[in-house]
């Protein structure tokens, strides 16, 4: 296991790799010479450039794109937070094993590489209004499964979840972090009605309220409110960080899951691009606390990574400009 305590996992959060300078200004240099006016293709320019300082290389490549859907079990479930009934992550895991799920259709015409991780889903977290949702040894070992998961040959990465209850935990790692209170950060996740949303919103100020002492620490916030599939994602962002691999994130809950990474460094969301801003409640104010600006506004909620993997199309369309169009001198277009 990389990490054995929360030192070990905070030193790794803190000494983080910076990108290639270098090659993200071959980029833009190409940019500025290919037959088209200077920028005039906006943040598909800086997609390229942004791949590039990641990769680490001058003309960066899509060949291996991967996508892996990490599932866990929720605790909280118990105060009836979820509109769907907490059997239905495993139900839903089998639909990824069967190809019936949304992200099996988005990863195909992607042409990404999907994974599905489950996470424990016999053994559900802690009820956070009671105890920690995990102990230090339990969020650790999550985080490090969701680390070991990514290899250094991967070109572009995305991050899905899986886990009835897990906006739940989401919107309180947010208010955690982020202040506010449950009620700025808390959506209807699977459909709640409103006697469910006033559930959830009293679930999360009472966990908030119980794990105050662990509010000054993003890792053991993560680990008092948080999941295991959330955790995993955490520490899957961050080997991507160490290994140079761009991350394309999803929804609100993947957004959640990495937002303590975003508070022990202030370049720790570099190597991210939003790829979505969902529906749910929250989710905009979240990456506006994290200084992330989405690449699309589908009004999409469903997770599983689907947001993520539809912007892999965009990022290749961004890269296919770049490296297939002819420069002014190779064209003989005149410039301006």
């Amino acid at each position: 296991m990389p990490f054995n305590s929360f030192e070990d996992l905070r030193a790794a959060c803190q000494n983080l790799p910076a990108g290639s300078d270098g090659a993200a200004q071959a980029v833009a240099h190409r940019q500025d010479i290919l037959t088209k006016p200077q920028g005039s293709l906006g943040r598909l320019e800086t997609i390229v450039a942004w791949l590039a300082r990641w990769q680490g290389r001058d003309m960066p490549k899509l060949d291996k794109v991967k996508v892996i859907v990490f599932a866990g079990s929720h605790g909280i479930t118990a105060q009836g937070v979820s509109a769907y009934p907490s059997e239905v992550t495993v139900q839903m895991v089998a639909n990824f094993a069967a190809g019936g799920a949304a992200i099996n259709q988005l990863a195909r015409i992607a042409n990404a590489e999907l994974d599905v991780i489950p996470l424990e889903l016999d053994r559900q977290t802690g009820d956070f209004t009671q105890e920690p949702a995990m102990n230090e040894a339990e969020f650790l070992a999550a985080v490090s499964t969701g680390y070991e998961s990514v290899g250094k040959d991967i070109d572009l990465i995305c991050f899905g979840e899986m886990g009835i209850g897990n906006t739940t935990p989401a919107a309180a790692i947010a208010a955690g972090l982020f202040g506010g209170g449950a009620e700025r950060w808390t959506g209807r996740g699977t459909g709640v009605d409103d006697a469910g949303l006033k559930r959830k919103i009293a679930a999360i100020d009472k966990g908030l309220a119980r794990h105050t002492a662990q509010a000054a620490d993003p890792l053991k916030l993560a680990a008092a409110l948080g999941g295991r599939e959330l955790a995993a994602i955490f520490g899957a962002t961050l080997a991507a960080r160490h290994l140079g691999v761009p991350v394309l994130l999803d929804g609100f809950v993947c957004s959640a899951a990495v937002a303590p990474l975003a508070r022990l460094h202030p370049q720790g969301l570099a190597h991210v691009l939003a790829a979505h801003v969902s529906a749910e409640a929250g989710h905009r104010n979240l990456l506006e606390a994290m200084e992330l600006s989405p690449l699309l506004d589908l009004g999409m909620r469903l997770g599983e990574g689907s947001g993520a993997c539809l912007a892999i199309n965009l990022v290749r369309s961004a890269l296919e400009c770049h490296t297939g169009m002819a420069s002014f001198a190779e064209a003989g277009v005149s410039e301006k």
